[in-house]
């Protein structure tokens, strides 16, 4: 029955609400996934601009999952063990018994290999670049499929496991697989079913033929269309939705207060948000400023940090200040000696940022009152921030202030979420606010920031900045499994990061996690952390969360 309050709803979000196709109500659970003004039906799951954020992890289960808040523990999902060859040249994954894709058919090991190949011969889809690690990928047997590494790699699981196994039968006959929405997919994971797809609202069902079908209690995952910060509070605090992942401000006032007993919130210390100067930009003749890493440091020194915690976040993120870019999620693996040297330049100082652009010969050549390229070319520009992230607006906001006060003409752009996401990607921006997630060691967020075969596929690599030695370094500490030579590894890689500063650390982003016990229980808690909570895409141990949720009876 559909009550008079969800009706409502339906007036204020714009949402189509109609019976639900699939399960009895109480075993919906209501969702925001991420930021949209409408909903496009894509489920292509290596489009990682355009493709719904429901679509890894829940459509393509992945072959293992590691739980950071674990220890990084494997959990096995299509895969039931794997293992790495003792010189670190090549892995094995063994499936599991039974599999079957959402359509009936089963999924075999000739998927695997399919898959893997098929990127190969599509390199617009390796949004993770797993063809400059991997040899070759071949079936030993019915169970088993092995991947021949490039060089010896004590971490290659973790890549291998981000690129999203599709099927044979669909996808062979795919003509132009960067293109393909993939309205209806046929998939592995627990949600493959697209039930009900409007612009406003979509649904998305169990899976017929789910391996783990036993552990899922929860039969449709419902979307509503929430374009920002405003609508997702308002359906927050209205108990609509069961499962959020937004920044709510003063969120005790705004959401818990509003029932105490079943609004819950629970923040962690997240991806690491920074500002960055794209390097290919630097030839114009405003924008040559940003290879020289003399105005990098400068405009570090401008960034309020506490402020943007205080101000932009309300509290909620974690100052970070460290030139390694590590601070508190990695403070293990950081050498003081580097934050001795480098840490004024990520410590707030307008007047020392303004002797620091004096010194290095920008001044206001033209009278304009803003500073200008030693040789008397001006600089402008703008960071780019999604126009729906109220936090990440404010913080915007303050770092121009800041930059404004040493003389330097920033401003702020405000596209689409999807448009700044793929302006990052293809480059097409001057500066930007941007983050990288966190992982369970220091080397995966270097990795993604400076690989150059990420460049053009993955939004982490938008600053455009690499180094040989650095790429040396992340190399050396895949030939190793030693934890000692692993540190001492990343002692001289972080010197590098922190003597070049080429991306500007302002704090770690709390993993925004919002949760209702009207309906469900079995959430991750802070008396019972058994999994990151959070509904982002980059976290694929949501599957594991989903999997514990449990409807009150």
């Amino acid at each position: 029955m559909i009550t008079q309050k969800r009706l409502l709803m339906a007036a204020v979000f714009g949402l189509a609400i109609m019976p639900p196709l699939a399960a009895s109500a109480e075993t919906i659970l209501t969702a925001n996934i991420e930021p949209a003004t409408t909903w496009v039906q894509n489920f292509n799951p290596f489009n990682q601009t355009s493709a719904r954020q429901s679509t890894s992890d829940f459509i393509y289960e992945p072959l293992v999952i590691f739980n950071r808040f674990d220890h990084d523990k494997a959990n096995y999902r299509l895969a039931k063990s794997y293992k790495i060859a003792d010189d670190l040249k090549s892995v094995e994954f063994t499936l599991r018994d039974g599999l079957k894709w959402s359509d009936g058919k089963d999924l075999t090991v000739n998927d695997v290999v399919f898959t893997f190949n098929y990127v190969k011969k599509n390199p617009a889809l390796d949004f993770v670049s797993i063809w400059n690690i991997l040899e070759k990928v071949e079936a030993v047997d019915e169970h088993t499929v092995k991947f021949t590494l490039s060089s010896p790699s004590s971490l290659a699981v973790n890549r291998l496991i981000e690129l999203p196994i599709v099927p044979e039968h669909v996808w062979a006959d795919i003509a132009e697989p960067v293109t393909f929405a993939n309205e209806t997919p046929v998939g592995s994971g627990p949600m493959t079913e697209i039930t009900r797809f409007t612009p406003q609202t979509y649904d998305q069902c169990r899976n017929p033929h789910y391996w783990d079908a036993e552990n899922l209690k929860v039969d449709c995952f419902r979307f509503p269309q929430l374009s920002d910060n405003n609508q997702m509070l308002t359906a927050t605090a209205s108990g609509e939705l069961d499962w959020g992942t937004s920044f709510l401000p003063n969120v005790e006032q705004t959401y818990v207060a509003k029932d105490p007993d079943h609004f819950h919130y629970w923040y962690t210390a997240g991806s690491m948000v920074e500002f960055i100067f794209n390097q290919e930009t630097a030839n114009a003749d405003n924008k040559k400023a940003f290879s020289d890493v003399k105005f990098r440091r400068a405009m570090s020194m401008t960034l309020d940090r506490q402020g943007m915690v205080n101000v932009a976040g309300y509290g909620y993120p974690t100052l970070n200040e460290d030139p390694t870019t590590f601070g508190q999620v990695y403070s293990s693996w950081t050498d003081p000696k580097v934050l001795e040297e480098f840490g004024k330049y990520t410590t707030y100082d307008i007047d020392g940022a303004k002797e620091l652009l004096d010194e290095a010969g920008y001044v206001d050549a033209d009278g304009d009152g803003f500073r200008d390229n030693p040789d008397g070319t001006p600089i402008k520009f703008d960071i780019i921030v999604p126009n729906s992230w109220t936090d990440w607006l404010d913080t915007v906001r303050i770092a121009v202030e800041g930059m404004h006060d040493a003389g330097i003409n920033a401003n702020i752009g405000t596209p689409e979420e999807a448009v700044w996401g793929q302006d990052l990607i293809t480059g097409k921006f001057d500066a930007a606010i941007n983050s990288i997630r966190a992982a369970a060691l220091p080397y995966y967020p270097y990795q993604q920031a400076f690989n150059r075969d990420d460049v053009g596929k993955t939004r982490f690599t938008a600053q455009r900045w690499f180094n040989d030695d650095l790429s040396k370094l992340l190399g050396e500490f895949t030939n190793t499994s030693d934890m000692d030579k692993q540190k001492e590894i990343m002692t001289k890689a972080q010197r590098i990061v922190a003597e070049n500063l080429p991306l500007l650390p302002v704090y770690n982003n709390p993993t925004w996690y919002q949760y209702n016990t009207t309906r469900f229980t079995g959430w991750s808690t802070p008396d019972n952390p058994f999994v990151n909570p959070t509904l982002s895409r980059q976290n694929h141990a949501r599957l594991l969360h989903l999997l514990a949720l449990r409807p009150v009876k």
